[in-house]
């Protein structure tokens, strides 16, 4: 078990495997780096090493009830990457994790990220707002804020039958894959989870997309329920610019995972180019 004391005393888990060209994989709200289990693997058996890290409150990080923003995850990722040296590294971020990835590599990579990859991500910025009118409505969160505060326990198997689109007629729900989201949800923090809630839909990333210049893939499926597809990575591509945009018809916000055939040749496709 490899852990990294950072700054400011939060302990930090992270997997560290394998040897050749770097990735580092970014996960999303709540989950961990489990997360990025059939990516992991994948990448390992074609030369790759792969980084991949539990969020400060999240998975076997210590549970820090304090600094759950953004800019904070950002932070600590380039304390690990500075922790580990690494170079030319390609981030992988799903969510939340790919918001973490583009204000990382817009204000604390130095030099150190190859390239970059937003999956399902949040960007530029998920709630409705003046300036956001087609963004989703406040109401939404906070009703994620209620449930996560008071019914937890059940809102996390709940949420993964629109996360997966196994709430689609004729979707082959797989009752291991709601568990293990579960699984990975409960080993997290409850104020990190409730505090994650607004770092995820109110952060605005549009100078970050917009000032970022190494090459950016993104890959978000048209059926995501979670994270709609035309608030968020149609809008970042173009604000992007290096960015290539890649949609799939009936893919949904958990796609690494359901559909990780499909993303995992694109994803090498990418980053062998």
């Amino acid at each position: 078990m490899s852990t990294l004391n950072l700054k400011d005393g939060t302990e930090i888990f992270y997997k560290d495997q394998g040897a050749g060209p770097v990735l580092m994989f970014h996960h999303g709200w709540p989950l961990s780096s489990d997360d990025w289990d059939a990516q992991v693997i994948f990448f390992l058996q074609r030369g790759y090493r792969v980084i991949a890290h539990d969020r400060r409150g999240h998975g076997r990080s210590s549970q820090n009830i304090y600094n759950h923003t953004i800019e904070q995850y950002a932070s600590d990722a380039a304390e690990l990457v500075e922790f580990l040296d690494l170079r030319d590294v390609i981030h992988i971020g799903h969510s939340t994790g790919g918001g973490e990835v583009i204000r990382y590599v817009n204000k604390y990579a130095n030099g150190r990220a190859k390239k970059a990859v937003l999956i399902s991500a949040v960007p530029p910025v998920m709630v409705k707002s003046e300036n956001n009118p087609d963004g989703v409505p406040m109401e939404v969160f906070d009703n994620i804020r209620e449930q996560t505060l008071n019914n937890r326990n059940q809102f996390y198997i709940d949420l993964t039958f629109p996360f997966y689109g196994y709430n689609r007629e004729g979707a082959n729900v797989k009752e291991g894959v709601q568990k293990n989201w579960w699984r990975q949800g409960m080993m997290g923090g409850i104020v990190a989870h409730y505090d994650g809630i607004k770092a995820f839909s109110e952060t605005d990333f549009t100078e970050d997309l917009k000032l970022v210049d190494i090459p950016v893939l993104l890959l978000h499926g048209e059926d995501d329920q979670i994270v709609p597809i035309e608030n968020s990575a149609i809008k970042s591509a173009k604000l992007l610019k290096n960015g290539t945009l890649i949609t799939y018809p009936g893919f949904p916000h958990g796609m690494p995972t359901t559909e990780h055939e499909t993303i995992n040749r694109d994803l090498l496709k990418f980053i062998e180019s």
